[in-house]
């Protein structure tokens, strides 16, 4: 680094309006960390721009004095992806939260990094649109937090994850050049680097504008909820559903300690005593529904439910949904501190998976709570532990490890939608080869010969994997 902290703070300010720099400790304090709170860094000192172009400077000065950058959302993350760097600027795009257009009949919204994902369908609803993907977190995340993780949501087995409903946006590199992505039409000429930009973490570029896909409301949407004796009954019946040929707008599923602990929180009348509860909703026209919401609960009784009931109303629906998406802070409530995991696997494997999960946790003696995306696969177990018993935190690093490892074993992947970030950089090793692992390291340097953009994350070094495939506690398969 060619400036020191004086020269660099002194140089943001003749860029930055006085109030877009934070060096006092006490300011930068809440920035050390994202969701995935193990993790702690103090910035350096933290951005703030206001437009595009006050980005594009920080960016630029950045590059010239070889100053690492990590950029930011609103900090929901759960991989550590936003983690700031010890000696680098953290980018907040916070205050670029403008939406831009509204285009209801073209079916799209330009927003800005910093709006948040709820805000989008927000500003929609009076047009009859929505925007799609739904992560738990949509009333706090921003989209360009989506786009560097490529989040889903609840509705993303029907709809797809933000790299689907996406068609145009606006890239920073570290040099400062602005580089247009994808179109508003249907499909853009050239290489898909939309698609590679979305998903990268902030590793390729700063994302300052997004277009978007907006979607008609349904005519009508319902929500089923089926109780299982037994979770792997409930897993076997994810894929019954799917092979009726229904392809639902939401297939979720919570084992038991997640519906009590979501019940007590919410009160969405979740049956407690369940092993398992499968949430199915369907939408569509008045008539399509109908038809597979009869078809659905004739596939879940004949799969073992115990019970399957349909919601009253759009307000049971939305309080059964209000259950699911609260089940990550409601398991903040019963446990002093909880670590999420984000693997997917074939639908197929699930009941397999969450049994071996279960002989896991018995092992390493950590309860662990499981939420997922049931139809597509994508498992969050959430482990519970205590941080401050000694060496309780690296052994349940240790058990997430395990069960992301066992998920490439069975043919999945490591994330499904909370990225690599810092928590997965070993299981990088395990999932892919040396040779695919260099390819995403020259991808890296093609964007960013300097790696300034949110260093150290995603893409483990060669020494890195050599030094963990020597690790004596390692259970992990090699990708074949």
């Amino acid at each position: 680094m060619s400036l020191d902290r004086p020269a660099l703070i002194a140089a943001l300010r003749a860029l930055l309006p006085a109030d877009a720099v934070l060096e006092a400790e006490e300011a930068r304090r809440p920035y050390e960390c994202d969701g995935l709170s193990a993790y702690r860094q103090l910035p350096y000192v933290v951005a703030l721009p206001h437009t595009v172009d006050e980005a594009r400077a920080v960016l630029q000065l950045c590059h010239r004095h070889q100053i690492p950058v990590v950029a930011r959302g609103a900090g929901t993350g759960l991989s550590g992806g936003a983690l700031p760097h010890a000696e680098g600027v953290l980018l907040s795009l916070a205050r670029l939260n403008r939406i831009l257009r509204i285009d209801p009949v073209g079916l799209t919204a330009t927003v800005e990094p910093g709006v948040r994902n709820l805000a989008i369908s927000e500003a929609a609803a009076p047009h009859g649109l929505y925007y799609a993907p739904d992560p738990s977190s949509q009333i706090a995340c921003t989209i360009g937090g989506n786009v560097a993780e490529n989040s889903g949501g609840v509705h993303c087995l029907k709809y797809g994850l933000t790299v689907h409903n996406v068609c145009a946006m606006k890239l920073l590199t570290i040099e400062g050049e602005l580089l247009e992505l994808g179109s508003r039409a249907l499909d853009a000429p050239g290489y898909d680097l939309m698609a590679l930009a979305i998903g990268s973490e902030g590793m390729l570029g700063v994302a300052v504008e997004v277009t978007v896909r907006l979607l008609p409301v349904p005519e009508r949407a319902q929500v089923v909820l089926a109780a299982f004796d037994d979770v792997g009954k409930a897993g076997s019946a994810v894929g019954e559903i799917i092979a009726a040929g229904i392809i639902p707008a939401g297939l979720e599923m919570m084992d038991g300690p997640a519906i009590q602990a979501a019940e007590d929180f919410v009160h969405a009348g979740y049956p407690t005593d369940a092993a398992a509860i499968l949430l199915c909703e369907v939408d569509g026209t008045n008539q399509e529904v109908s038809e597979h919401i009869a078809r659905i609960r004739e596939v879940l009784e004949a799969a073992g439910a115990t019970e399957v009931r349909s919601a009253r109303d759009e307000a049971e629906r939305a309080l059964f949904w209000k259950g699911r998406k609260a089940a990550f802070p409601a398991v903040g409530r019963i446990s002093p501190d909880y670590y999420c995991m984000d693997g997917t696997i074939p639908r197929r494997r699930l009941p397999e998976v969450l049994k071996r999960t279960a002989e896991l946790s018995r092992e390493y003696g950590l309860p662990v709570a499981n939420v997922f995306h049931a139809g597509d696969g994508n498992l969050h177990p959430l482990i519970l532990f205590d941080a401050n018993k000694p060496g309780e935190l690296a052994r349940t690093e240790e058990l997430g490890g395990r069960i992301l490892e066992l998920c490439v074993e069975v043919g999945g992947t490591i994330t499904g939608e909370h990225g690599v970030g810092i928590e997965k950089i070993r299981q990088m090793c395990v999932q892919f080869r040396p040779e695919e692992l260099n390819q995403f390291r020259a991808v890296k340097q093609a964007f960013d010969p300097l790696e300034l953009l949110n260093p150290g994350k995603g893409v483990p070094t060669p020494r890195h994997c050599s030094e963990y495939r020597t690790l004596p506690h390692k259970h992990s398969h090699e990708h074949a």
